[in-house]
């Protein structure tokens, strides 16, 4: 178990993004854009704003197109105390990032790419974090149903790696290196599925 103020990121090969593609096979190309701190629409007044999503989200798009499938897994650092958002206002921000993709003609053919949105672990704040994410655990609890809803609202792909994963009791925020190969494994099962369809 790392030092709770240790800063380093998992190594590439445990985390999720990697694991899926071992999952999916060699006929796919994963392309990780993961961002420590990365909120989906905030500036963040004390990480800087290149920690916003919604900032970014155009350069991503346009870079890596075409894009079969843009998976959205963001949330966690919006619930910030700074930030002072409940979970309703959480998803709305995710909501925004979806529609400007969808809004963007990064997928096959020039269209929109489909989209996945998936409901991050709860956290459950605890160490060095208990502060930074204070009041963040009840409301993490309502993204997954409210996310759920907004995806069928708007057609999009829908999964919740809490049925695979917990956030690391270590700082309750963070997934720990089995974790992340839980949720790689699972949305492997999850793209494969939508695929297949």
């Amino acid at each position: 178990m790392r030092d709770p103020g240790d800063r380093r990121r998992h190594p590439r090969a445990l985390r999720w993004p990697t694991v899926m593609a071992a999952a999916l096979g060699p006929d796919w190309d994963v392309i990780a854009e993961g961002h420590p701190g990365r909120t989906a629409v905030f500036d963040d007044p004390i990480e800087g704003p290149h920690k916003n999503g919604q900032a970014a989200l155009p350069v991503l798009l346009e870079s890596h197109r075409p894009l079969d499938l843009v998976i959205v897994m963001l949330g966690t650092n919006d619930l910030k105390a700074r930030f002072g958002q409940s979970a309703h206002d959480v998803v709305l921000g995710l909501q925004r990032l979806a529609l400007d993709i969808a809004r963007w003609d990064s997928g096959p053919g020039d269209a929109a790419p489909p989209v996945l949105m998936v409901a991050p672990a709860c956290v459950k704040p605890a160490g060095v974090l208990a502060e930074t994410f204070a009041g963040a655990q009840a409301k993490s609890a309502e993204l997954p149903d409210l996310l759920c809803a907004a995806a069928a609202r708007h057609g999009w792909y829908f999964t919740d790696v809490n049925a695979v994963a917990e956030v690391d009791p270590l700082d309750g925020v963070h997934l720990s290196a089995e974790a992340h190969a839980a949720v790689g494994v699972a949305l492997g099962d999850t793209v494969l599925s939508i695929f297949n369809d």
